[in-house]
């Protein structure tokens, strides 16, 4: 995703905004500045140039990146990306919300992120195949199962996932499904994966519901980004909550109908038209319109950057669940704040897919494999824990939700640093006295 330029809250990059939240929350914690100076960036970068054969013989380079955030609290996790606008500081912003999605659902990873810069609609099979494994065997040095376990992302597949663990494993001469989530079933995937990030949030949703004393079968909501975590929030929403979707879109167009919408339909018309344009029984409307719809929910699941300071104050929906990663500015934050509503943080309501890839590498070292219902029900106590702790914080602190998400899970993280000794937490005193050399034999 192009960056943006430097200025207002608006106008900063995802890892600037990243870094405000940071700050935001280290604030409220009276955290030592030292603390906050290393949590602010990433403790190891890895730039790679992939030289690619393409199908008509010629070689192509392609620039990768992975970003290690934080891994106090265990291996880093984080998908990876194939965008043909992919940045640095895309992937460096990701890999920190990543590092705070795991603390939060308090599991025992830390926070990463990859990308390369490629279009993959423009490659074939083969050239994708060739591209994958150069990626791996770029990085492959810095990759395992107690150090940095990959996951799909944007444009990224069960499929892709399966040449980089098959490339792991050859470069490194014994089999390996542990070092990649998101996998084939047939290869060590997680059952449940696929709808875990949109079943996740709408987990999140159902509690704030029960929070506002809010009945969801007479609800309504939208959905922008009709891509994986849409999709199944939308259906989700409709069959396990009984809500009404009123308005849908993609990056081709918007449409809505204020009777509802067949999701189910929806999705069977897109995979035929490649659109939900058009859709029957419902009208077109303007995409930048769609987020300001009148409605009960609204689930951004598309682009960062998408409710700003120039469009927070016409939002009407009661609760915004934050399922795409980065989808509110930080000024955007304070409007929607003030006008009491209830956002769930994207790294809280967008957690279902790495808990659920969590739940994989556990299955993977156990090589044993649990049954669909019962990653369900997993899923569920993780992510309704984590919202509740979110919510008892805000309401203790007085705080947004965000910031609430923030100190949860910057105090687990110092927590974990301090006890592994990558931190004091405390200032040393200026007249403590040298320390003694040690005496010789």
């Amino acid at each position: 995703m192009p960056e943006k330029p430097k200025g207002g809250s608006d106008e900063k990059s995802a890892f600037q905004i990243a870094q405000a939240q940071l700050d935001k929350a280290a604030k409220e914690l009276a955290l030592e500045p030292a603390l906050a100076a290393i949590l602010r960036e990433p403790m190891r970068e890895i730039h790679v140039n992939l030289p690619v054969q393409m199908d008509d013989g010629t070689i192509k380079l392609f620039k990768g990146f992975r970003v290690q955030h934080n891994d106090a609290r265990g291996p880093v996790k984080g998908g990876i990306r194939f965008h043909p606008e992919e940045t640095i500081d895309t992937i460096r912003a990701l890999a920190s919300w990543m590092t705070w999605k795991c603390a939060l659902a308090d599991i025992p990873l830390g926070g990463g992120k990859g990308g390369i810069i490629c279009n993959p609609k423009e490659m074939s099979p083969g050239e994708l195949e060739r591209l994958s494994r150069a990626y791996i065997g770029g990085i492959f040095r810095l990759l395992g199962p107690d150090i940095d376990v990959p996951a799909p992302d944007v444009y990224t597949t069960p499929q892709i996932m399966a040449w980089m663990m098959d490339e792991y494993s050859k470069l490194t001469g014994a089999y390996c499904p542990g070092v990649i989530t998101g996998k084939p079933l047939a290869l060590g995937g997680s059952r449940g994966r696929e709808d875990a990030t949109g079943r996740g949030a709408i987990y999140t949703v159902r509690e704030a519901c029960t929070h506002l004393g809010m009945d969801p079968v007479n609800a309504t909501a939208v959905v922008q980004g009709f891509g994986n975590a849409g999709t199944y929030a939308a259906l989700l929403a409709e069959h396990l909550l009984g809500v009404r979707i009123i308005a849908i879109s993609d990056t081709k167009g918007a449409v809505i109908s204020k009777h509802g919408i067949d999701v189910a339909e929806a999705i069977r018309y897109k995979r035929e038209t490649g659109s939900v344009a058009g859709f029957p029984s419902t009208k077109p409307i303007a995409g930048d319109r769609l987020l300001e719809i009148e409605t009960d929910i609204l689930i951004p699941a598309a682009l960062e950057r998408v409710i700003t300071k120039d469009n927070a104050d016409r939002i009407k929906a009661k609760i915004v669940a934050e399922a795409a990663n980065g989808p509110t500015t930080p000024e955007a934050d304070a409007i929607l704040h003030e006008k009491g509503i209830l956002v769930i943080p994207d790294f809280l309501c967008n957690a279902g897919g790495v808990i659920v890839s969590y739940f994989e590498m556990v299955q993977n070292r156990q090589s044993y494999y649990w049954e669909e219902s019962e990653v369900h029900e997993r899923l569920d106590r993780k992510i309704t824990k984590a919202f509740h702790d979110v919510l008892m914080t805000s309401q203790q602190r007085g705080i947004d939700m965000r910031t609430a998400a923030y100190c949860v899970a910057i105090q687990r993280v110092i927590e974990a640093m301090k006890l592994r000794g990558l931190a004091t937490g405390g200032k040393a005193k200026k007249d403590a006295p040298p320390a003694k050399p040690a005496a010789k034999k």
